[in-house]
Formats: C-alpha cells, sequence, structure tokens
C-alpha cells in the first residue's frame, strides 16, 4: 500500500484535498529554493516527490472539485408551478402560523418593551412620541418659515392665467415646484433637524420612521392638492382631472388619507421586525392594518358624489358599480390574507391599469386642450396631446408588465430548457406586451407628425408657385409614406412578438419568402399594379388635385392607393383605374397650357382694325386683377387661319396657368363680340344665293306663294 493510499484512508476526502493542496504550494516553495529549519525525514522528501508529479496533482484537483460538488445543494427546479396540494399546505401552515401568532403577541410585545425600555432609559428617559410630536412642530415651524417667504410666488400663482397651453403648463409646474419645496421644508425641519444628534438606535428608528410616514403624507397631500384642486372653484382655478368641486374635495380627502395610512402601516411593520417580532406577528399586524385601508376604500366608493364631471349617464347604476367595487376590494384584501399574491397582482393589475389610463388620458388632454384665441392651438395640442398621451399610457402598461414579470417570478430576458409551456407562454405574452407599446408609441408619433404635415398643405398658394408645386407633392407622397411606414411597424411587431413567444422566425421568413413567389406568380395584375404605381410616383407623373388623361379615362387625381388611382371626371363620374391600365398619361395641370381659338369675319372685314381691337381686349384681360394672375401670355391674334365657304378663319391664341384658360376664353369671346359690332366687322355666316333667268318672273311667283299662304292662314282650320 502506497503513501497516498494510507492517507486517502486516514484522512476524509475533502480534508485530505485540502491537505494535498497545503502541501502542493509548500513543495513548490521549497524548489523555488527555501532553505528548510531543519532536516526533513526521508518520508516527507518522498512524499513531496510524490506532489511534484503532474498526474497527482491532477488527480487532487478532480478529488477537490468532487468534493466540492458534493457539498453543494442540489439545483432547485426554477419557477416550478406549485400543485393545488401543496398551496393548501402552506395555506395550513401559513393559517397555523397566524392562530400561533394571537397566543405569542403578548410574550413579543413584553420583550419589544423590554428593549424599547432598555434605550428610551439611554435616553434619559424620554418618550419616543414626545421626539415625535417635538420635531413635527420644528417641521410646522419650518413649513411656515417657507411659506412666508415665498408669499410672492403664491400670489403669482394664484393670478396666473390658464388661456393657452403653455400658460396652464407653465403654471402647472410652478405649483408642483411649490409644492415639493413645501414639504421638503417640513422634512429638513423634522428629520434633518431629529439627525444632527446622536440617538439610541431603536430610538432613531421609530422617530425616524414616523416622520418619514408623515413626509409622505404631507407629500401625497400637496400632490392631489395641484392635481384635484379641492379649494378652487371650477370658474375661478384650474384643475388637472377634470372632475367637480364635490368630487375633487372628495378624493383629494381620501387618497391622502389611503397614502397616508399605507405610510404608517409600513413604518410599524418595519420597526416590529426592529423590536424582535416574529414573522407571522408582524403578518397578523399587516393584516389588522389593511382592514383600514378596506374600510377606506369601500366609505370612500359609498360615499364619493353620483356624478364626478358632465357627462352621458352610465349603464350600470350607481349602487351596482359601489358593490362591484366592494367586493373587489374586499377579494384584494382576502387574496393577500390568504397568501395567494399572484392573484392578488393580478387582480390588482387588471383594475388599476385602465383606471390609471382613463385618468391620465383625460389629464393630458385637459392640459393641452387648444383655447378658442390660440391662433393654431389645434395641431400643436394634438400632436402634444397624442405623444404625452401615448407615452404616458406605454409607460404605464410597460410598468404593470414589469410589476407583474416580478409577482409571477417571471425573468423576461431568460430562457432555459426547464421552464414549462405555461411559464414560456406567460413570459412570451408579457415580452410582447411590452414590444407592442413600445412600437404602438413610435407609429402613433410617426402618424401624428405625417399627418400634421398634412394639415399644413391644406392652405393653398399662388397656382403654378414653386409652393404650391410642393404642397401638391406632399400631399401626393405623404399618404403613401404613412401606409408603408405601419405596414413596416405592423411587420416588426408580429415577428418581435412571436420570437418572444418563442417561436422561430427564421424560417418563417424564409417561407414567406417562397409564399411570396408563389403569390406573385399567382397575382401578376396585383404586383404589375403595384410597381407600375411605384414608378409613375417616383416619375412625378401626376399629383393629387391634377387633371390628367389616360386613354378613355380623364379626371381630377382625388386619392390613389398601393395599386389603384381614384379619377373624379368634370361632370361628377369616378373611375378607379389601375396603375397597369394607366400606360401614357396627359398631364393637363402642369406649368403652362395655350388655349387657341378661332373666329369667322366676312370677306369684307378690316382685318387690320380687327387684329388692333382683338390686342387692345387682351391687354385689358392681362391687366384685369380677375385674370392677372393666372395669364401668362395676353390674348393676340395669329393672323389668318384660311378662307372659309363663308368668311376668313382668324387664329387667336392666350397662354395662361393650367385649368385657368376656360374662364378666361369666355369672357374674351364675349368681349371681341360686342367690340366687332360697334366696329362695324361682322361676323361670317354661312349663306345661300338663289338666282333665275328672269328676275320678274321669280318675283311674281313669289308674291303669289306669299299671297296664297296668307290665305291659307286667314281661313284657318275648316
Amino acid at each position: 500500500m502506497t503513501l497516498f493510499s494510507r492517507i486517502r484512508m486516514v484522512v476524509p476526502l475533502p480534508m485530505a484535498a485540502a491537505l494535498a493542496s497545503a502541501l502542493l504550494w509548500a513543495s513548490i516553495a521549497v524548489a523555488q529554493g527555501t532553505t528548510p529549519v531543519s532536516p526533513q525525514p526521508e518520508s516527507v522528501h518522498r512524499f513531496i516527490g510524490m506532489l511534484a508529479d503532474p498526474d497527482v496533482q491532477r488527480f487532487l484537483q478532480q478529488q477537490s472539485q468532487a468534493a466540492k460538488d458534493a457539498t453543494e445543494p442540489p439545483p432547485e427546479t426554477p419557477n416550478r408551478d406549485p400543485s393545488f396540494s401543496e398551496f393548501a399546505t402552506r395555506f395550513r401552515a401559513h393559517a397555523a402560523g397566524l392562530l400561533g401568532a394571537v397566543n405569542s403577541f403578548p410574550s413579543e410585545a413584553t420583550r419589544g418593551r423590554s428593549a424599547l425600555e432598555g434605550d428610551i432609559q439611554a435616553n434619559g428617559g424620554t418618550r419616543p412620541i414626545v421626539l415625535i410630536i417635538a420635531f413635527i412642530a420644528a417641521g410646522l415651524a419650518a413649513q411656515w418659515l417657507f411659506r412666508s417667504i415665498s408669499a410672492g410666488w403664491r400670489s403669482w400663482m394664484a393670478r396666473a392665467p390658464y388661456r393657452t397651453v403653455l400658460e396652464r403648463m407653465t403654471a402647472l409646474a410652478a405649483r408642483l415646484l411649490w409644492a415639493a419645496c413645501y414639504v421638503l421644508s417640513f422634512g429638513l425641519g423634522s428629520i434633518g433637524f431629529f439627525l444632527l444628534f446622536q440617538w439610541p438606535p431603536i430610538i432613531r428608528e421609530i422617530v425616524v420612521g414616523y416622520l418619514l410616514a408623515i413626509v409622505v403624507f404631507r407629500l401625497a397631500s400637496a400632490l392631489f392638492d395641484v392635481f384635484l384642486a379641492p379649494r378652487a372653484e371650477a370658474e375661478n382655478g384650474f384643475r388637472v382631472v377634470p372632475v367637480g368641486n364635490e368630487a375633487a374635495r372628495h378624493w383629494a380627502k381620501r387618497l391622502s388619507y389611503l397614502v397616508g395610512w399605507f405610510a404608517f402601516g409600513w413604518v410599524t411593520i418595519r420597526l416590529l421586525g426592529t423590536l424582535g417580532f416574529s414573522l407571522p406577528v408582524r403578518q397578523l399586524a399587516a393584516y389588522s392594518l389593511g382592514l383600514v385601508l378596506l374600510v377606506i376604500g369601500v366609505e370612500a366608493v359609498w360615499r364619493r358624489p353620483s356624478q364626478l364631471s358632465a357627462g352621458p349617464p352610465r349603464r350600470i347604476s350607481l349602487r351596482v358599480r359601489n358593490w362591484l367595487w366592494t367586493v373587489y376590494f374586499v377579494t384584494l384584501w382576502l387574496l393577500w390574507v390568504v397568501g395567494a399574491m399572484r392573484l392578488f397582482w393580478i387582480a390588482l393589475a387588471c383594475a388599476a391599469l385602465p383606471c390609471a389610463i382613463a385618468l391620465t388620458n383625460a389629464s393630458v388632454n385637459n392640459i393641452l386642450r387648444p383655447s378658442s384665441a390660440e391662433e393654431g392651438g389645434h395641431k400643436t395640442g394634438t400632436v402634444a396631446s397624442v405623444i404625452v398621451e401615448r407615452g404616458i399610457r406605454a409607460t404605464l402598461i410597460v410598468g404593470a408588465i414589469i410589476l407583474l414579470a416580478g409577482a409571477l417570478d417571471v425573468r423576461l430576458t431568460e430562457m432555459t430548457t426547464q421552464d414549462s409551456p405555461l411559464l414560456r407562454l406567460v413570459r412570451g405574452l408579457l415580452s410582447a406586451g411590452i414590444i407592442l407599446m413600445i412600437v404602438d408609441l413610435a407609429w402613433n408619433i410617426v402618424k401624428v407628425l405625417i399627418d400634421r404635415k398634412l394639415g399644413d398643405t391644406e392652405a393653398t398658394h399662388e397656382i403654378g408657385s414653386e409652393r404650391e408645386r410642393r404642397r401638391l407633392r406632399l400631399r401626393t407622397l405623404l399618404p403613401i409614406l404613412r401606409n408603408f411606414v405601419m405596414i413596416l411597424f405592423s411587420a416588426v411587431a408580429i415577428m418581435m412578438a412571436l420570437s418572444s413567444l418563442g417561436v422561430e422566425i427564421g424560417p418563417l421568413i424564409a417561407g414567406a419568402g417562397v409564399v411570396g413567389v408563389a403569390i406573385g406568380f399567382g397575382a401578376q395584375t396585383v404586383v404589375k399594379d403595384v410597381i407600375s404605381g411605384m414608378f409613375y410616383l417616383l416619375d412625378d407623373a401626376f399629383r393629387v388635385g391634377e387633371y390628367i388623361q389616360s386613354g378613355s379615362y380623364k379626371g381630377t387625381v382625388e386619392s390613389f392607393s398601393l395599386r389603384s388611382v381614384k379619377l373624379r371626371h368634370h361632370r361628377g363620374a369616378v373611375f378607379i383605374v389601375p396603375f397597369s391600365e394607366l400606360g401614357a398619361i396627359q398631364n393637363m395641370s402642369r406649368d403652362w397650357v395655350i388655349e387657341k381659338m378661332t373666329i369667322a369675319v366676312s370677306y369684307d372685314s378690316d382685318i387690320e382694325k380687327a387684329r388692333k381691337i382683338i390686342k387692345k381686349i387682351g391687354l385689358e384681360l392681362f391687366e384685369d386683377p380677375e385674370f392677372k394672375s393666372t395669364t401668362i401670355e395676353p390674348l393676340k391674334m395669329q393672323g389668318i387661319e384660311s378662307m372659309g365657304d363663308s368668311g376668313l378663319l382668324l387664329r387667336l391664341k392666350v397662354m395662361t396657368l393650367p385649368g385657368q384658360q376656360f374662364t378666361l376664353k369666355r369672357r374674351a369671346l364675349r368681349m371681341i363680340h360686342e367690340a366687332f359690332n360697334e366696329n362695324g366687322i361682322k361676323i361670317a355666316v354661312p349663306t345661300v344665293q338663289v338666282a333665275g333667268g328672269n328676275d320678274d318672273a321669280v318675283a311674281a311667283a313669289a308674291q303669289q306663294t306669299i299671297a296664297a299662304h296668307n290665305a291659307a292662314i286667314a281661313a284657318g282650320p275648316a
């Protein structure tokens, strides 16, 4: 038997590994030249030589790691859902602990009192309640001092106007800052002054804890005063939350009591732990203090005003809603007492989240509503309200998701093979909710910015100007950009949501590509329409509001989608034309247009005089304010176009902006007709000349015919 085997038999494995490691380091030190104090036995030299062997060192390291693994507890299965029997066992143990806490409370209270009395005696016999009252008085004195110093500030806030969005935001920020400074002065005067001195640990915990609870209560009261303004009448003051005066006073008082009592109970439970109370006793005290919160909540529901604000009546009566809220609050308290914390947080989030979203939406819309005298306020207010409202809603929903993830012990960023299918589904749904909220916020911001830009293009500019062409271009492209961004955001959101649910999106993308190719072959016309429309838009072939003609289709462009354009004919008919059927386009609304006219005058007319008259009329129309901005070149006569059967054909032309030539043409023709009549220029009309050999015979025949006709008329019907 070797020396190493004997050591393994005598020394336990973990101790042997540690001893071997120590001896290994000692042998290294000896090998580096350390001179021994006295000569070592031969067996020690052999042992050190064995430890220098690499195989022995490797073996000792393996044994040390095996011993370390054996001493560690086996890993627990993470996030394992408890069964109903386990829940029942836990509930019985919880109930037994509470019943035991009732019996052990007197003894633990006596022990805690003894510990507190020791600190009181070390402090000279001063009770904590006396210190709390004294430092509350110090805090109130500091508050009074700050209130006196800020008299001008308060006077300005009382006179501050609330007409415009900027004025409301400025006044609200000033009120919030004043409330924070007001509460801060109390905290510095009470807690800050108390911490300047040395106190026994238990007394310091008690006094600081309850002073902190009072600071929280006063801070909540100040914030509710700012947002609900219970002392301001609706006609004299601005209220962030749009509720009536009675409702504002009611909820400001009850919510302050709820926050204050919660802070008092939280401090009390922590102090019971400091005094050495057991966990069941602290739980029993917490449930008892929670009953007060339950009573405050139920009382606030039943005594609330019947109508919070002006609006249509509800479908469910007030009494039924009060009973539903009472059952909900009692259910929450019972879930807390029995220890069903997962159900507690789920029920709390399901009711609190919709109420918080509705409240913030109403408050944001009330703050950012435009005034009647605020020019353009509807645009700015809409953009700001959408961004702020959606941002707050996304923040609330994401916060609720993170809260539920923590309550359900779900790690949103981790996924292991030991997770149950239900846990993976819950994690995926929560992660997908966060992704959808972020994408929804981004989409609404982009959408409202595009809509705002579209709203800016409603005002028309001078026809044919660069600004007008740019306006039409924007009204054409922005709707397409909005649809494209919506499709892009939707696709990204769906892919990310599926990925968070554990779905492999790589095969989905590849499969979508294959399906897209198949659909492309099966729907070639649709693909051709979409691609043709893209090229039409890239070529800037037409814009919204322009009059175009393509084949048998013509009309004003009203709108278009990804595959078709909507044309409104000047007689009212609407054509929905796919892009692939447009072909060559004749755009009649670009840059300028030349209108040509033809007038026939008799052969004996003075052509030069007619030319001067037409030129004069053209200059008059060019200087006319009605046509000056739309006429590019005045009306003029180009000359004789041809000699017709009944007269000379004169060619006229005028250059105007597109669509404006028709009105000018009608006015010009009327003025030419009047001027020609005044100057003896006859308009040529078709005539027929009848000739014969004997003029006297023809005249006599005509006279006979006329006489016979007159006689027939005089005779009348038989």
